[in-house]
């Protein structure tokens, strides 16, 4: 039978170690004893219109959920190991507030949490905002929608990233990653993806300075480009780019199709490069269907 406990409030050391099957409802998880791990191992467990200021709440939790509940950044490592979840309409302050989990969903939440999703497979972000620095680094199946995030180095070794309609502002984005798509988004940052593997780009944005460096397998769709300099060096690379860019250097192998471009840099390159960079005006039918194909 389900439980419910509401207008509590508890600060001692696993106060609901182990709850089943309860709804959780105005409740308090703070106060001077200072305990941690208060729902630890809970099971089945939903929280709504709860606040947290102490630390390890919901580690190893399996099927939760939680509504309007805000964390404050006293709330450190808040969900670790949990897995099953859906969390909407909530504030999530403290550090490192999700690792190693597994199928966890959020939806119109803001979030400020530096090391924020670390070796967790199968999130998904949608409608949101977020403010982290090593975002979601070594996770796997993760997807970000509608989302506003701003930070530093965010998405490093990840596998299977699918971002859409988002705004990203943020610096070594992508670096060593695999199998990363992003539509429709604007992306922010400096060094934009270098190291990565299968990442794809369609109808977005790119600002910054020497983006895509030592890539495999690159790919632009449709995307401009402002304030890029040093772009694609060392890179295998198909890109139709619809803008100015400042310079490229050193593309390893494939094609770049630019509208226009204010330098084209063979430097003293450390491989063979043999990319070939096109203005769209002198493109030919050939160079166009390869485009194609790429996209």
């Amino acid at each position: 039978m389900r439980q419910m406990i509401k207008n509590r409030q508890y600060d001692e050391e696993r106060a609901l170690y182990h709850l089943k099957n309860t709804d959780v409802l105005n409740c308090v998880f703070a106060g001077e004893a200072d305990g941690e791990s208060v729902l630890k191992e809970a099971r089945d467990v939903n929280l709504k219109d709860c606040s947290f200021s102490l630390r390890y709440p919901l580690w190893h939790v399996r099927k939760f959920s939680m509504e309007y509940v805000t964390m404050d950044e006293f709330t450190r490592a808040a969900i670790w190991y949990a897995s099953d979840a859906e969390i909407s309409n909530s504030v999530l302050g403290g550090i490192k507030a999700v690792r190693e989990c597994t199928d966890i969903t959020l939806k119109n939440c803001k979030i400020d949490s530096t090391e924020f999703g670390w070796k967790s497979r199968g999130i998904m972000l949608e409608d949101s905002e977020i403010v982290s620095e090593y975002l979601f680094m070594d996770s796997k199946d993760v997807t970000l929608r509608n989302v506003k995030m701003k930070g530093k180095y965010s998405f490093q070794y990840m596998e299977n990233l699918e971002i859409t309609d988002s705004e990203l502002d943020t610096k070594d984005a992508f670096w060593h990653s695999k199998n990363v798509t992003v539509r429709n988004s604007v992306v922010r940052g400096e060094y934009l993806g270098w190291f990565s593997e299968g990442l794809t780009l369609i109808n977005c944005k790119i600002i910054g300075t020497q983006p895509l460096c030592y890539c495999k397998n690159l790919k632009l769709v449709n995307c401009t480009m402002e304030d890029t300099d040093l772009a694609f060096e060392y890179s295998e690379v198909e890109a139709d780019i619809h803008s100015h860019v400042l310079s490229v250097k050193n593309p390893k192998s494939g094609m770049i199709i630019v509208d226009s471009l204010g330098e084209e840099i063979w430097d003293e390159p450390v491989m063979e490069c043999n990319g070939k960079i096109v203005l769209r005006k002198d493109a030919d039918i050939t160079d166009m269907e390869k485009m194609g194909r790429a996209g």
